[in-house]
């Protein structure tokens, strides 16, 4: 039996070493930044590395939102450093009372100092924690920070984090700034060179991500001119690019909108209160109180998506926080006790409690900007993603309510609009509850069954990332495909009827469908928002549809609901088409496939290269997969090491959700004579002249 015994001896650490006081390791200034930089960034890649972009850009926009400044300029040098100037006041250049030093030093070089704690010099602004521009020094390789301010430039150059200034290529450090030339101008330009040791190799700026931030802070105060200009070797755009908005969050909403049809005009909403919060001051807590200003833009459009953006301040939010909580519910309150209240269409609905509209049914078709306005503003993290000021939340709220319930009401709107307004919620909630209902019927429905599985399923007795679904047109390819396949691993699924459009249909109408049904059944993994990967029952899912114009169309339509509905198969690769041949010929005792009649040509003029002649070779073309013989389909479709086999992407989804929408208003529209026009021009197997349409 062991025992255990203690010695009076210095501990030792898991790792073996002496775990004592000298053990206990601080970092000074900016090497904690260093140490830790998805601390401060979020993280050393692409994100990582923008981000100090859009720290230099939010002190730049905080001066123009303060009303010292009215233009911003950023540029993307050769040499891989980043530059944002402002014609605003100038950070301080004066010494420091208590540092000693110059203010544009300890700006550069010392965390948590900045102008934007207690009111002083900023009554509203992005930054909070004032590590801003001192987290871009600490990931630099060398900075360059230049001042027009008191009527001179002044330069300060930070090698590797230390003061100093550059001369040529040497560098002398001093803390000392250097007066160059004399300036009627103020402003600010910092210009860094990101350190490659603490990033990724492959993180890097993304031009697009800057246009979208520079063309956000523009319409968050309105007057603000940025230009951005990209330098850099391959660049794109070549010539500067300009943003400016007199209209702020209504045009921001007007540029959400796009070619959406509008079912609204823009609805501005605004209003101040006060909160009290406390926060230490001279290391006391205290209790102080704010001011903050809630403006809101929003509207409605005749389509499902939802786009809601918020700030604080200059700072977007993109994991909202307090004040986007406050605008959700306070919107949500009065769409259900004024915009909604007694409606008839909702009668029905109001006997079971079923007829309060929910989160999801408000937003359908929302475009809304929340953005709040108030000092020191409180963020969980410091990459500023989240809001978490929780006095903010009750005065959104109470703005929203109100100016909504007026707008409802009658009071600065057109009764049109919020008759379109009421209808669509009203309908959202409608289709909800009807899906719901329609989504509990058929599960109760499969679970009556001995495996839940559709019927026409020809499963597989393995299943997993080696397996595979084959989904085929009717009956007669599945009798060849389910005779010709490998029943371990592949299992077959007939779609016998009309499979939905699901790029225009309802989701409703996407339930109520059969075949859409089955493929959500066979698939696994449910649908829509709540698809789950590893729920799929198949390594792959293989679209297999004749190499005729029907086919096409079939596996269109096939896929497009691929795309609505299970989105992350196809992003996973995970989705096929087979590639049957259209037509077949036997020479030589070998056998030759086309894939279409370009192919066949190409083959033909191979085969006839001899004294072979043309009239000799005898092609069969195959009308369908159902015509191929057992061995045919085999090599053609489910033999991997014979078959040909093309991954989709979401690019070719795209495409075809877009050319299932054409033919559907083609094959089912109206106007005879364009659907007469196109089976005419792309039909085959039939006598034009014996044609009755």
């Amino acid at each position: 039996m062991a025992t255990a015994t203690t010695k009076n001896t210095t501990s030792k650490n898991k790792a073996g070493g002496d775990y004592t006081a000298s053990a206990i390791e601080t970092l000074e200034g900016l090497e904690a930044v260093r140490k830790r930089p998805g601390m401060y960034i979020g993280g050393t890649g692409s994100a990582g590395l923008m981000h100090l972009v859009w720290e230099l850009i939010d002190n730049a926009v905080d001066e123009a939102a303060a009303g010292h400044a009215n233009r911003v300029y950023v540029t993307f040098h050769r040499d891989g450093s980043v530059e944002v100037a402002d014609n605003g006041r100038g950070i301080p250049i004066g010494k420091h009372p208590k540092r000693k030093v110059s203010a544009l030093e300890v700006v550069l070089t010392e965390l948590h100092a900045g102008g934007k704690f207690g009111g002083g010099a900023y009554s509203s602004s992005g930054g909070l924690h004032g590590v801003g521009a001192s987290v871009v020094n600490a990931l630099s390789e060398k900075l360059k920070a230049e001042v027009d301010r008191d009527g001179h430039t002044w330069s300060l150059d930070f090698d590797a984090r230390v003061p100093g200034h550059f001369d040529g290529s040497k560098f002398r450090k001093s803390h000392t700034l250097h007066k160059t030339a004399r300036t009627k101008k103020t402003g600010t330009r910092i210009r860094f060179w990101p350190d490659t040791d603490i990033f990724d190799p492959d993180a890097s700026i993304e031009w697009s991500e800057v246009e979208r931030r520079a063309k956000l802070a523009c319409f968050l105060v309105p007057g603000l001119r940025i230009i951005v200009e990209d330098k850099r070797t391959g660049a794109a755009n070549k010539e500067p690019v300009e943003f400016l908005s007199r209209g702020g969050l209504k045009d921001l909403v007007a540029d959400l909108t796009g070619d959406a049809e509008t079912l609204s005009d823009v609805i501005n909403l605004s209003g101040i209160d006060h909160f009290e919060e406390k926060v230490p001051v001279n290391g006391k807590m205290t209790l102080v109180e704010r001011e903050c200003t809630v403006d809101v833009a929003m509207r409605w459009v005749n389509s499902f998506d939802t786009q809601i953006v918020s700030f604080v301040n200059t700072i977007p939010t993109g994991e909202g926080g307090t004040h986007l909580a406050g605008f959700e519910k306070a919107l949500n309150r009065a769409v259900n006790d004024v915009l909604l209240k007694d409606m008839r269409k909702l009668a029905k609905l109001a006997k079971d409690n079923k007829h309060r509209a929910q989160k999801d049914d408000v937003q359908e078709g929302l475009i809304a900007v929340v953005k709040v306005t108030f000092p020191e503003p409180q963020f969980r993290g410091q990459t500023k993603q989240e809001l978490g000021t929780p006095g903010v939340e009750k005065i959104t709220y109470d703005v929203v309510k109100q100016g909504s319930a007026d707008w409802f009401n009658g009071i600065g709107s057109k009764k049109t609009h919020v008759n379109a307004v009421r209808d669509k919620i009203a309908t959202a909630v409608i289709n909800r509850v009807s899906t719901r209902q329609a989504l509990d019927n058929k599960r109760k429905a499969a679970s009556l069954g001995s495996t839940g599985m559709p019927g026409k399923l020809a499963d597989c007795r393995t299943h997993g990332p080696d397996s595979e679904l084959l989904i085929v047109e009717g009956d007669s390819a599945a009798g060849p495909a389910k005779k010709g396949r490998n029943s371990e691993l592949q299992a077959v699924l007939p779609l016998r009827g009309k499979v939905v459009n699901a790029g225009k249909a309802t989701l409703k109408q996407v339930l109520d469908n059969a075949e859409a049904q089955a493929l959500f059944t066979a698939i696994g993994g449910g649908s829509g928002k709540d698809f789950d990967l590893d729920g799929v029952r198949y390594g792959r899912v293989v679209i297999l549809c004749d190499a005729d114009v029907d086919g096409s169309h079939i596996r269109c339509l096939v896929l497009t609901l691929l795309y609505t509905y299970m989105r992350p198969l196809i992003e996973a690769g995970r989705v096929y088409a087979a590639q049957p041949p259209l037509y077949s010929t036997k020479v030589g005792g070998q056998t030759y496939r086309a894939f279409s009649d370009e192919h066949r040509e190409e083959l033909m003029a191979e085969l006839t290269k001899g004294n072979r002649k043309a009239e000799n070779i005898h092609w069969q073309r195959f009308k369908g997969l159902g015509e191929m013989n057992v061995d045919e389909l085999e090599h053609a479709a489910l033999d991997p090491a014979t078959r040909i086999l093309r991954k989709l992407t979401i690019d070719d989804a795209e495409k075809e959700g877009k050319r299932a929408a054409k033919m559907f208003d083609v094959l089912m529209g109206s106007d005879v004579s364009i659907r007469r026009d196109y089976i005419v021009k792309n039909s085959a197997l039939f006598d034009s002249d014996a044609l009755d349409i």
